[in-house]
């Protein structure tokens, strides 16, 4: 007989630098759900709804390098509040479990450790606009900021705004989600993402689905 696993509704989010790998193992992921069907939905910050679309190409365009903190923050924070309210809450609601591509911690990690801004009011400002709701797991993908500027290069794409920023910057954030990980490693899975992909792959589905199948409920033979 065929094994099915009886999971409840786990919200996971992504996190790590750009160019550390996060699309492929949400993509993993995916395919691993898929085969063990168990629903989810995949989604992504900024975006994952119209609201959210709209607000991502206000940010990512480098055409608005010029854009205060501040407002980068509330933008972020709006997309982010859309997507909890119209995606993530209905679908935890209905049992489904949530993927997504960022959520609270890179605003932390990028405005807070990036830009300098005071962490507590953006966990504050983040929390209000969410209602509080945090992942279950978060899934780090660690690389060096110059192991993940090559794999950025290699894309052939066009640099977006926060791409576009100083190598500093990003060494700013990597160490500020190294530190958000150290504070809560209940939450956090950290990964070496700049072995190669087999390994890290393999390294992912070994510490995600333990943790997954020690803190469930019940696995049905």
């Amino acid at each position: 007989m065929k094994n099915k696993m009886i999971l409840p509704a786990r919200f996971v989010s992504f996190e790590g630098i750009d160019g550390c790998g996060k699309s492929t193992l949400i993509s993993q992921l995916s395919n691993w759900l898929a085969k063990a069907e168990i629903q989810f939905v995949e989604t992504r910050e900024p975006g994952g709804t119209t609201l959210g679309e709209n607000i991502r190409s206000l940010l990512l365009d480098p055409k608005f390098h010029t854009m205060n903190q501040r407002a980068e923050v509330l933008l972020y924070t709006a997309s982010r509040a859309q997507l909890a309210h119209e995606v993530i809450y209905p679908a935890l609601g209905k049992g489904l479990w949530v993927l997504t591509d960022r959520y609270i911690d890179a605003t932390l990690a990028y405005q807070g450790y990036g830009r300098g801004l005071d962490l507590e009011n953006l966990r504050l400002i983040q929390e209000w606009a969410t209602g509080s709701l945090w992942p279950h797991t978060t899934i780090l993908l660690d690389c060096d900021v110059d192991t993940a500027l090559q794999r950025q290069r290699r894309r052939n794409n066009q640099a977006d705004r926060i791409e576009q920023e100083d190598r500093s910057f990003h060494e700013r954030v990597r160490n500020g989600y190294l530190a958000l990980a150290k504070s809560e490693p209940q939450r956090f899975i950290v990964l070496d993402a700049g072995k190669p992909l087999p390994a890290v792959i393999q390294h992912f589905h070994m510490l995600f689905w333990q943790r997954i199948v020690e803190n469930s409920a019940s696995i049905v033979r």
